[in-house]
């Protein structure tokens, strides 16, 4: 049993005639009746009773031909998702939690347009972040060293066979509320910031110091508060008078002119680097991300 043949039974089903069916795929009616009658044979059924004003449907081939039909749909859509037209070319980011990686992808989305990809970016955790790229769900991540993770994380991507690139170094900031006691100083020391509940992405399993998204990951904070997506974290900035350290970049067309960073008064320097595979080559749109992202440069205060 072949597609074709399937093909020529719903033909004959659909025009009542042989003759009718044969002319559609340019057959002669004695070939189209022999395939016709090879199907009948493999399948162990009659499809059609032949009368002198053409052929009749029979109650077995007219359920077989509703699943030949279901077949035959399905094929054509298949055909034309993968062949007929050609796929979208896929994108994607794995990131922790910052708002220029998804800015700068936004201005990648804009300037490639959605005709010819089909994207995808996803803010997680940072060994999510390594995972999705090792598995090819995620082209580039992006995530952040210092002199503290370093050695582990770049070791961790090394057995993942992933390498790494600077894209640029920035001093550490406090975020938070505008309306935050603290947000109109110049400085912060971690000694004015006891008070306040530092807040800080759950990290899963993987809870340990070296895979922390916060830089002094080590710091004895008083109060410290664990939270999973940056929508909560903005709330108890908000509601509660938190605060993160950050990397100092703040992108307003996204959370608005209700949050600060201000310069915290420490040494410490965070490097935020791109992931991906080792031995290959960014594609085109993978390096026009990037350039997008080290516009950013230009914007660590």
């Amino acid at each position: 049993m072949t597609l074709q043949q399937l093909k020529y039974a719903i033909a004959v089903a659909d025009c009542k005639s042989i003759n009718q069916a044969a002319k559609k795929f340019f057959l002669t009616q004695p070939a189209l009746s022999g395939s016709l009658r090879e199907l009948e044979e493999e399948i162990g059924i009659t499809l059609f009773e032949r009368t002198n004003r053409g052929v009749c449907i029979t109650a077995e081939g007219s359920d077989f031909l509703s699943y030949a039909r279901q077949l035959t749909e399905q094929y054509d859509l298949m055909e034309d998702r993968f062949v007929r037209k050609k796929p979208k070319e896929k994108f994607g980011v794995s990131t922790q939690h910052y708002t220029f990686a998804v800015k700068a992808f936004m201005d990648l989305i804009r300037s490639y347009g959605m005709e010819k990809y089909e994207f995808s970016i996803s803010e997680t955790r940072t060994a999510d972040v390594i995972e999705d790229v090792r598995n090819f769900k995620s082209e580039i991540g992006i995530l952040y060293l210092d002199e503290f993770n370093k050695e582990v994380l770049v070791k961790l991507l090394r057995e993942s066979n992933l390498i790494y690139e600077q894209l640029f170094a920035c001093r550490v900031y406090v975020y938070l509320s505008a309306q935050h006691p603290l947000a109109k100083k110049k400085k912060i020391t971690f000694e004015e910031l006891k008070e306040y509940p530092c807040l800080s992405f759950d990290q899963g399993k993987n809870n340990s110091f070296y895979f922390s998204e916060e830089v002094l990951s080590t710091y004895e904070y008083d109060r410290m508060i664990k939270v999973n997506d940056r929508g909560t974290m903005l709330n108890m900035m908000i509601g509660l008078e938190g605060y993160t350290l950050c990397s100092g970049i703040i992108c307003e067309d996204l959370n608005g002119m209700k949050y600060r960073a201000v310069p915290l008064e420490d040494d410490e320097v965070m490097n935020i680097v791109c992931i991906r595979r080792a031995g290959t080559s960014l594609s085109p749109i993978g390096k026009k991300y990037l350039e997008h992202l080290k516009e950013y440069e230009n914007e660590v205060m």
